[in-house]
């Protein structure tokens, strides 16, 4: 699956796993900031924050590929994404650059990898590969109802 090397890609990190996410789905990145619990939301839903007057639902990456939690440090971050008209924020523990990848090739089709099934792909960069996330996909089952919405 060629990617046509021009779209562009933000490289995240999870514990010592690094993901991708296509700019095109990212409505920005921000500091790590107050998260409001909601009770009784779905288990990845860490809470909601406010965003200049907007409220956010924030999920937990980790929790909705499937691992444990990582601690949240100085360098963790929000990347707040579109889903369906709606601003959604997702934890991740650091934003490292944007890139851009030459060829992507289909995920692995393994339902023992965790997060595999929000896969769009897997990229190459001179220090290893890449999981290159669906928005879509990691927002849609369930996505829908995250307790909370941008309005």
């Amino acid at each position: 699956m060629p990617a046509g090397g021009s779209e562009q890609y933000i490289i995240s990190r999870l514990g010592n796993e690094r993901h991708a996410i296509n700019i095109r789905d990212i409505d920005e990145i921000i500091k790590l900031q107050h998260i409001t619990a909601v009770p009784n939301s779905r288990p990845f839903i860490r809470g909601v924050i406010n965003l200049r007057g907007r409220i956010v639902p924030v999920i937990s990456m980790c929790r909705r590929i499937g691992i444990p939690d990582t601690p949240i440090h100085a360098q963790s971050r929000i990347i707040v994404v579109r889903y369906q008209q709606e601003a959604i924020g997702i934890i991740v523990d650091a934003v490292e650059k944007v890139t851009s990848f030459e060829e992507i090739e289909p995920p692995l089709d393994d339902n023992e990898t965790m997060g595999s099934e929000y896969m769009e792909g897997i990229g190459q960069v001179a220090d290893g590969m890449i999981s290159i996330l669906n928005i879509q996909r990691l927002l849609g089952e369930g996505g829908n109802n995250m307790g909370g919405g941008a309005r």
